[in-house]
């Protein structure tokens, strides 16, 4: 019988993940059509996402999802083809997002199975994990929801060179704001400019950073989305404006380590009246399908810009890809290709 690979969660991680010990990789049999119950379908993955809110899953401790399991396949969006089914949401054949998790082949519920008429048309199947997928939409809810970003505002983004964060960036300029962001390599840094049309991009590994921080926002900053927390939230927090409004997305820069660093300056929080509001995208989740069709538009228009990070090797790589993401060796979304496109007859 042929063999399927998935990888679960072998233990959980202190700080960082370590390759070979965190999770294993195990092979199953290949799910077949008559294992499938009415309503199910049988797929095989395509593209796997990778997200820094993994991290999250992987403790134990209380989380916006419940925490992945020892032993459990580890969780994840993909981009997956439809082998068999008895679903009528969707055809074999058919290419569909599903949160089918790190796994070659799985089968999938009634309820986990989202048609592919459910969103707008793509140009390219990765684009459901990207700019129409979580990531999207999180800077879509985050920035426009949260943010509100007005003409002439400054807004800066921390992790702009990521998925998210190149998204909320170029939000931020549709709504005709000032935009600055912030990566980690002057090459991201001219991505973000050149290429996504940032006002102003900065490194913070530069040795001036807080000084070239200060001289790009000579009129303080109105709207601060943060991806990554550490020093580049608490030089935010020292430029900050009066009733400055705060998006924490996430804190990319203090998942890894065993005692995260919160903000020293959060004084400025009180001083400056500033609004510091988190979020999860599943606040908003009745609000998806307007926020699709608005994304797909401005990609077709041009307004939105992707790039894709895309690592080849099938599911064997998906875990120190997962490391590499963490060290911000990504422009734009971070995706494992499982499988080559031209195999799966996409």
């Amino acid at each position: 019988m042929s063999e399927s690979l998935r990888v679960v969660l072998a233990e959980r991680p202190k700080a960082e993940i370590i390759p070979g010990q965190t999770f294993k990789t195990e092979k199953q049999p290949i799910p077949r059509e008559q294992d499938l119950k009415d309503g199910e379908v049988l797929v095989e993955n395509l593209y796997l996402s990778l997200d820094p809110a993994m991290r999250g899953w992987l403790n134990g401790a209380q989380a916006s999802t419940c925490p992945c399991q020892i032993g459990e396949t580890m969780r994840g969006a993909a981009v997956s083809r439809i082998l068999a089914s008895k679903s009528d949401k969707a055809a074999a054949g058919d290419i569909i997002p599903t949160y089918a998790g790190w796994a070659e082949h799985a089968i999938l519920p009634p309820a986990a199975i989202q048609p592919a008429a459910a969103y707008p048309p793509i140009s390219h199947p990765t684009d459901y994990l990207s700019v129409l997928g979580t990531t999207g939409l999180t800077a879509y809810f985050g920035m426009l929801h949260i943010g509100e970003p007005k003409a002439g505002e400054t807004v800066v983004v921390s992790g702009a060179a990521g998925a998210t964060g190149s998204v909320a960036g170029q939000l931020a300029k549709i709504r005709g704001a000032r935009v600055i962001g912030i990566a980690g390599s002057d090459d991201k840094c001219k991505w973000l400019t050149d290429d996504l049309g940032f006002d102003v991009a900065i490194n913070y590994k530069d040795p001036d950073f807080r000084k070239k921080f200060k001289e790009a926002t000579p009129n303080f900053v109105d709207v601060y989305f943060d991806n990554v927390g550490g020093a580049v939230l608490e030089a935010a927090l020292d430029r900050a404006k009066e009733h400055a409004r705060f998006v924490i997305c996430g804190a990319i820069s203090q998942y890894n380590t065993a005692t995260p660093a919160g903000p020293r300056n959060y004084t400025q929080i009180i001083t400056m009246r500033i609004k510091m509001q988190g979020f999860i995208i599943l606040d908003f989740a009745k609000e998806f399908p307007q926020a699709r069709k608005d994304l797909a538009q401005w990609l077709d228009e041009g307004k939105i810009k992707r790039k894709d990070t895309i690592v080849q090797g099938g599911l064997q790589v998906a875990e120190q890809a997962l490391v590499d993401l963490y060290n911000g060796i990504n422009t734009g979304k971070m995706i494992v290709e499982i499988k080559n496109p031209a195999q799966a007859k996409l």
